[in-house]
């Protein structure tokens, strides 16, 4: 139903920040190759208070491929909408890791993903949420999701040969995403809430 030529989706209980909107439009407008942009966010509580800052990296298909979480936020996500005017659509018949299969699939169709380095969102963590309440649940969609997208791990006949694999692969991803957090500053607003309180956009 959306008409415009930018296109996001939030889930009920998160929030967009001040400024969120004009930091989009920005960003699609200095980066025009881009369809899919992505910012940092913010973990808040039921009361909607602040409790870290999250800041992410570049965008790396290896890593959303392989790494044991999702690294992108959809909260703070948007798209053009070329992408679903070709077609594109998240799976309804997934009930944790939508999200994820839908950026993998966006990646591999050829898609363009950049990450700014803007607060656009606050992702809300609560008791009666699914990723609190279902997270064995989550973890066997999502890893269902990379070994049907793995042709990598495909090759691994057995089932243990290809948890071994897929444990490596994830230690090397996570390696990644890590170093470079760590490199960005990413972890200050995370290790020390006092600074995550007086988050600006």
């Amino acid at each position: 139903m959306a008409t415009g030529d930018i296109v996001g989706w939030l889930n009920s209980d998160d929030r967009y920040r001040p400024n969120c909107f004009r930091s989009v439009v920005e960003g699609f407008e200095i980066n025009p190759s881009t369809d899919i942009l992505y910012g940092d966010y913010t973990w808040i509580d039921e009361q909607g208070q602040i409790t870290q800052i999250r800041r992410e990296i570049a965008f790396s298909y290896f890593i959303l491929k392989y790494h044991h979480t999702l690294y992108i936020p959809s909260t703070a996500t948007f798209y053009r909408s070329k992408i679903f005017d070709d077609g594109n659509f998240i799976d309804e018949n997934l009930h944790f890791s939508m999200d994820y299969e839908f950026f993998l699939r966006l990646a591999r169709t050829g898609y363009h993903f950049k990450h700014i380095t803007k607060l656009l969102a606050d992702f809300r963590w609560h008791s009666r949420s699914k990723t609190v309440a279902s997270v064995e649940s989550q973890f066997r969609e999502f890893d269902q999701i990379v070994r049907q997208n793995s042709p990598l791990l495909r090759r691994f006949r057995g089932s243990v040969t290809q948890e071994i694999a897929l444990k490596w692969l994830r230690f090397l991803a996570a390696s990644l995403r890590y170093s470079e957090k760590l490199v960005r500053g990413c972890y200050v607003g995370q290790l020390w809430p006092s600074v995550s309180k007086r988050a600006t956009p």
